[in-house]
């Protein structure tokens, strides 16, 4: 079966995320080698260490953007691998509340990082409710802050946010959501990580975040996100990629797509406040 292409050029798997559990999930991303959450698991590792250091903040809060079934939370919350998260649930037998209720046991006896509050936001509502339900997010935010603002219920849970992560969102959303997010809190800004595809362009969302206040910078390196899933959507990715005149040899031109890393921290006079943050 062919897989379509979202209009960003890159394979859609819109089908996936609307499964009540994630099995359908890890199987489609086993298959292309998906890795970059795998990837990126070090590098929020350190950002809580560092917040943690900065702000002197026992329990920070995370939000990942585009979090889909909880995935991020799962490989750091677990200290698991891409590989063994597929696994666990190939091999998951029984319904959707068998299958809550052993990731809900899990978490009561694995849980790596019990000081730290994990939250979600997401446009699969399915996603979402499966990992607020397993307890891997401790909530959830449904919400495209691409059309508009958050709620006063949305941004109240945003506000709480110390640190912001992504490992695929930039691209499905823009500088519009990241400023919502961002401003959730009146009087201070979260961190922020974000893996980026190279097809993607940072710049308008570094410059928005400059203007509230942040300094963006791009980690040395480049990071595999996962194998193309249709050599349509290589061909078209390195259209894309050449008409903005970068290099392809040795990245994508090998079957890979790849992402960079940008961290996004407030300058001090927009630090948080750790009275006002918790």
């Amino acid at each position: 079966m062919a897989v379509p292409l979202h209009e960003t050029g890159k394979a859609s798997f819109d089908d996936i995320y609307d499964r009540p559990d994630p099995r359908d999930y890890y199987a489609r991303m086993s298959d292309l080698d998906y890795r970059i959450p795998e990837l990126a698991k070090p590098v929020f590792q350190q950002q809580i260490r560092e917040y943690r250091a900065s702000a002197r903040v026992t329990t920070p809060t995370v939000l990942d953007i585009g979090c889909s079934y909880g995935v991020n939370a799962a490989l750091l919350r677990f200290d698991t691998s891409m590989k063994e998260l597929a696994e666990h649930y190939r091999s998951a037998d029984g319904d959707r509340a068998t299958l809550i209720a052993r990731d809900r046991a899990d978490l009561g006896t694995r849980d790596e990082l019990p000081d730290v509050r994990f939250l979600g936001m997401d446009a699969s509502a399915p996603a979402l409710a499966y990992a607020k339900e397993t307890g891997l997010l401790h909530d959830t935010v449904h919400a495209d802050l691409e059309s508009g603002e958050p709620t006063d219920a949305q941004r109240e849970v945003l506000a709480t946010a110390d640190i912001i992560i992504s490992t695929g969102c930039v691209g499905y959303v823009t500088e519009k959501t990241l400023a919502r997010v961002a401003t959730a809190h009146p009087r201070r800004r979260p961190w922020m990580a974000h893996f980026v595809l190279r097809m993607f362009d940072f710049t308008p969302i570094a410059a928005e975040l400059a203007a509230l206040g942040y300094r963006t910078e791009q980690a040395p390196g480049l990071f595999e996100q996962r194998r193309f899933a249709s050599a349509a959507e290589q061909t078209q990715v390195l259209n894309t990629l050449s008409a903005k005149g970068i290099d392809t040899t040795d990245r994508e031109a090998d079957g890979w797509l790849y992402a960079g890393l940008y961290l996004s921290r407030p300058l001090p006079k927009h630090h948080a406040d750790t009275e006002d943050q918790h």
